[in-house]
């Protein structure tokens, strides 16, 4: 037996110290920082959002199927453009989720099951994406219906 521990129990254990790694890059990015809000309206999305990614690692989807929608991710993407976000500042964002979370997974690269990694990752970012697209849809969604031009 292998004492090596799941992904998806290190990402659940330190999910809080993931939030803040991505909070300390998001403060230092300057177009996004232009939006002024608290740290919890900035991460209030990210809790429900690692939920999602550790049941997606536990009961993993043939990756390039429809993964499982997220209400989260919906609510997600309408409160940004209520906040005064680009579709590229969510995107960057994004992006920043994806690079707290494969530092985090490096930090503990040597408490994790090797022979499983790889597919992992290709998990993480099937999910974060997917969740990405689907605040972008609702995004453009409520944009559309009020009549909004969206810029980069």
């Amino acid at each position: 037996m292998s004492d090596k521990e799941p992904i998806a129990s290190v990402l659940e254990r330190e999910s809080q110290s993931t939030i803040a790694d991505w909070l300390f890059m998001v403060k230092a990015e300057p177009d996004i920082i232009t939006v002024q809000l608290t740290a919890q309206e900035r991460c209030a999305h990210l809790p429900q959002m690692f939920v999602d990614l550790v049941t997606r690692l536990r009961n993993p989807l043939p990756l390039g199927t429809r993964a499982m929608m997220s209400d989260a991710a919906h609510d997600h993407g309408m409160l940004r453009r209520l906040q005064g976000y680009t579709p590229a500042m969510i995107v960057e964002e994004s992006r920043m989720l994806q690079v707290s979370i494969f530092r985090t997974l490096q930090l503990h690269l040597d408490e994790l099951d090797s022979r499983v990694v790889l597919e992992d990752v290709m998990i993480i970012a099937d999910e974060v994406d997917s969740q990405l697209a689907q605040a972008m849809s609702s995004y453009m969604f409520e944009a559309n219906i009020d009549g909004e031009q969206i810029e980069a």
